[in-house]
């Protein structure tokens, strides 16, 4: 790679095991020069195969011309990302993301990239599992088209080595009997969402006596414009509720207004875990279903509105998939270096090219 060294530790050293898609006819750029192109253009805010092109030809001209890289055109970098192993960098990533953080609860959402199904490709639905404590994505599966993400519940934790006494939190989809059983067979724990979907396990929840239950946590807050209140009341389950593994349930009633108004708006949601009452407090458990909606709020949602994820007009082959897990390797890498203002980081990795390389593990020796 010229004059350059890579961080072990880094996530480019982690990639490196990715193979070149290109026959070795032709080739101008080594794979490994695009490589750096494509993570750390991305980690600057490059949303599309021009502005990652165009990130390697201005913005970062004079330090990848040191690092003995050239800047290659953007049909080059598209065709790339059509057909590189999309599986396999998910792999990669995942286990550097895991490598460097401690896992205690993980979060488990999906989402459709709608830019791509609307171009007339294929539908694009990936399944995600990040770390509630940084943020930062463990694994990622795609959802096959005629399938939805029930079948990739197991398939995607397949990729976490070590999941004892890991806490994983999912909706209502995965509120499934078998993957209770699946988790519990890993030593791991689980908090779902009980919703209609699975109406005798609703009804069995919603007739537990909660008015005599008392208040476990309760919290106030404001947010948005908005009051917004949450209470939190879990029992032990003895028996009679007909869901594996169940040790307790919760009853999480939120209520929100607009500063000033005077009539709140009321949601009742009811949780089942495998958490003893001992390991599960109601605050423990309020604070691990919150933290939950981080994969909506801190991957999900920063994808569309930083990234632009569901207006690309990468629509390829592989590419928006990997486009997509392009992404989340720059959402983890900033997430585990401490960063909580993503859009300011990546606005300092745009104006500043030697903040992008160092970020991804490179150094001039």
């Amino acid at each position: 790679m010229g004059p350059v060294e890579i961080d072990p530790g880094a996530v480019l050293a982690a990639l490196c095991g990715l193979p070149d898609p290109r026959k070795k006819r032709g080739v101008r750029h080594r794979f490994a020069h695009l490589l750096v192109i494509m993570v750390c253009s991305v980690l600057a805010g490059a949303t599309s195969l021009v502005e990652m092109a165009e990130w390697a030809a201005d913005t970062a001209r004079d330090q990848l011309a040191v690092l003995g890289i050239g800047t290659p055109h953007a049909t080059t970098l598209g065709r790339v990302l059509e057909r590189l192993d999309a599986d396999l960098l998910d792999r990669l990533a995942g286990s550097w993301v895991q490598a460097a953080a401690t896992v205690t609860a993980v979060a488990i959402d999906g989402k459709e990239v709608r830019g791509a199904k609307n171009g007339g490709g294929t539908r694009v639905h990936l399944l995600s599992g990040i770390d509630q404590g940084t943020g930062a994505v463990l694994m990622q599966q795609n959802v096959a088209e005629k399938h939805n993400e029930i079948t990739y519940f197991k398939p995607l934790l397949e990729g976490v080595k070590e999941l004892t006494g890991v806490i994983v939190t999912a909706d209502a989809l995965h509120t499934q009997r078998e993957h209770a059983v699946y988790l519990h067979g890993r030593g791991a724990h689980f908090v779902l969402t009980v919703k209609a979907n699975q109406p005798k396990l609703h009804d069995q929840l919603r007739s537990l006596p909660w008015n005599r239950i008392r208040s476990g946590s309760k919290t106030l807050e404001t947010a948005n414009g908005r009051e917004i209140e949450r209470t939190i009341k879990c029992v032990g389950l003895a028996g009679g509720i007909n869901f594996p593994h169940a040790a307790q349930a919760g009853q999480i009633t939120r209520k929100s207004r607009p500063i000033g108004a005077r009539k709140w708006n009321t949601e009742t949601v009811y949780i089942v875990t495998s958490l003893k009452p001992a390991a599960g407090k109601p605050a423990h458990i309020g604070a691990l279903v919150r933290g939950h909606w981080a994969i909506e709020n801190g991957l999900h949602w920063r994808r569309d509105v930083l990234y632009r994820e569901d207006h690309s007009q990468v629509r390829r082959g592989n590419a928006p998939r990997v486009m997509a897990s392009l992404r989340n390797t720059a959402i983890s890498i900033l997430r585990l270096e401490g960063e909580t203002n993503l859009a300011k980081a990546t606005r300092a990795a745009r104006n500043y090219p030697l903040r992008a390389l160092k970020l991804a593990g490179l150094t001039t020796s």
